[in-house]
């Protein structure tokens, strides 16, 4: 891969210049008789992280099997991945590009996945059109979030980014550039789809998805805002939702209101960077809605950090709040004969146990990135992560005597590259 502006260039620089080299395809090239120009490129993270909490794992993503603490104490799979790029373009219209990811699954596999695959066509200088599997425009980092050497910090923020596990869609999306005096625009819309199996049979269905995002640059400011909206589908807990249904008027209204059946998911977030070269602050802000156990919640990140030659310390605060209730009295038991008190009881907790899914977590972290080469850095990284009362904030695999006030001190090394 083609290598990266020399250091100190700022983050965001760096960022978008790694974003524009993978979206063409890297740097290794060949070209064919017919004209093809084939490119190739990839990008990983090694890593390990260390958690004192031995009730729950933190993991970079819920659509991981395991993470630190309950599993492991140490883990390679928190933020582990490696990540391969083939381009091709056959003229100034159009172009071509495959991504393949490999990180854990919830199958504990490291079986490759499609990140991307779509074929673009460049109608004008300003106008262009994708068809296949794109990248969600979703938050600042949407172009490059699996790619770890392109931000400051060990992971992107889990409270924010974590609200929106899945990063891609099948589908269209038509982008268009635009200037306004001197403040430089790519406005962008896009319709489409996606199904992610889980585990048992279980899986994630989002239809009918739409959204705008635009991005907005002016010298060293630079922001986004994006917006989609989604029908989504989880088959998850349906002994539950089929178990309250038998409880009467009561039971169906709680199946009705909490269970994930073409249930409308909307998402908007802002978010701003400014990078003068020696230093940088950013952060982003979100709101996620949608009528079931997912609830709404508010999520947000700042984070600042300043450039001594190779060395890049930070720092960073990111939280996410409920605003939907992360407890529910569910069936009223009382009344009930034993024989059905019992399992009402279960159904109660079952319901409580879903909805602590509804994040209420703060995380202070602090880190140093060392810009070893051009292409490769290393990053220690500290988190306190405090998730709040009746929630189990991003954590899972929670086992009993995980408390209402957990606390979990993290600690990571991690080693990004590109080439």
């Amino acid at each position: 891969m083609t290598k990266l502006a020399s250091h100190p260039a700022p983050v965001v620089t760096r960022a978008c210049t790694l974003a524009a080299l993978l979206l063409a395809g890297g740097g290794a090239r060949a070209a064919d008789p017919d004209g093809l120009a084939w490119t190739f490129g990839g990008f990983g993270t090694a890593a390990v992280t260390y958690s004192d909490n031995r009730h729950a794992d933190f993991s970079s993503s819920v659509l991981k099997a395991t993470g630190a603490g309950y599993t492991d104490a140490w883990s390679a799979h928190v933020d582990s991945r490696l990540g391969a790029q083939l381009g091709v373009t056959v003229n100034k219209q159009w172009s071509g590009v495959v991504q393949v990811i490999a990180e854990q699954r919830l199958d504990h596999s490291y079986r490759p996945i499609i990140e991307w695959a779509n074929v673009k066509y460049q109608a004008t200088p300003d106008l262009s059109l994708r068809l296949g599997r794109i990248g969600l425009p979703i938050f600042l980092a949407a172009d490059y979030r699996k790619i770890g050497y392109a931000y400051p910090w060990a992971r992107t923020p889990v409270e924010v980014y974590g609200a929106i596990p899945i990063s891609n869609s099948d589908g269209v999306d038509v982008s268009y550039r635009w200037r306004a005096g001197d403040v430089k625009f790519v406005s962008q819309a896009f319709a489409g789809g996606t199904t992610l199996e889980l585990l048992d049979e279980n899986s994630v269905k989002a239809r009918k998805l739409t959204g705008i995002s635009t991005t907005a640059e002016h010298g060293a400011l630079s922001g986004r805002i994006s917006a989609f909206s989604s029908e989504v589908t989880i088959n998850l807990a349906g002994y539950l939702f089929d178990g309250l249904r038998q409880f009467g008027p009561r039971g169906e209204d709680l199946a009705r209101q909490y269970e994930v059946e073409s249930k409308r998911f909307n998402a908007l977030t802002i978010g701003a960077t400014y990078d003068p070269g020696n230093w940088f602050v950013m952060g982003e802000i979100g709101r996620f809605t949608t009528h079931s156990f997912f609830g709404k919640s508010v999520t947000v990140y700042s984070s600042a950090g300043y450039r001594f030659g190779a060395f890049t310390p930070y720092i960073a605060f990111a939280g996410a709040k409920a605003k939907s209730a992360t407890r529910d009295p569910g069936l009223p038991l009382d009344g009930l004969p034993p024989q059905l008190a019992a399992p009402a009881a279960q159904l109660n907790e079952g319901l409580n146990y879903l909805l602590k899914s509804v994040p209420v977590q703060n995380t202070v972290s602090a880190g140093m990135r060392w810009d070893v080469r051009h292409n490769i850095a290393l990053k220690l990284q500290y988190d306190r992560v405090r998730p709040g009362q009746h929630s189990r904030g991003t954590l899972f695999n929670v086992q009993p005597g995980f408390g209402a006030h957990p606390r979990v001190n993290l600690a990571s090394a991690v080693l990004d590259f590109v080439f």
